[in-house]
């Protein structure tokens, strides 16, 4: 399962009054990150919705902020899949600035495979665990 990364830029509307990224705002870019992922693999949300029935919904989050990020910053996201469940996926989640040179923050996400139509939990599509076992 490799590695995917996601460049963000951070806008002034991304930042707080001290002019650092707010705290939530990380969550949205690793969110960013995931969707470009799963684009990147081949599956659009929408259509996994109405062609599987499937959305994928965030069940737990761990994050630890190590340095802020600024206005301006170009900034690394990336995506790795850590450990792949009947109906649940994990991934570790990055955010770096300067080429991955430095750490801002990181994060461990499990995602569960819900039925769209019930919100019950649902096996991953086929396809989609091809993909990550390759």
């Amino acid at each position: 399962m490799n590695e995917f990364s996601w460049p963000v830029r951070v806008y002034y509307e991304d930042t707080d009054l001290g002019g650092v990224v707010y705290y939530a705002n990380y969550l949205k870019f690793m969110e960013r990150a995931r969707t470009e992922w799963l684009r990147a693999l081949g599956f659009e949300q929408d259509e996994l919705i109405t062609k599987n029935d499937v959305i994928f919904a965030v069940r737990n989050v761990e994050v630890e902020y190590i340095k802020p990020a600024r206005f301006n910053d170009q900034l690394t996201v990336t995506v790795r899949p850590v450990e792949l469940g009947r109906a649940s996926l994990s991934l570790q989640q990055e955010i770096t600035k300067d080429k991955g040179l430095e750490m801002l923050c990181k994060g461990k996400i499990k995602i569960a495979s819900l039925k769209a139509s019930t919100f019950r939990p649902c096996p991953i599509p086929a396809s989609i665990q091809e993909k990550l076992t390759k």
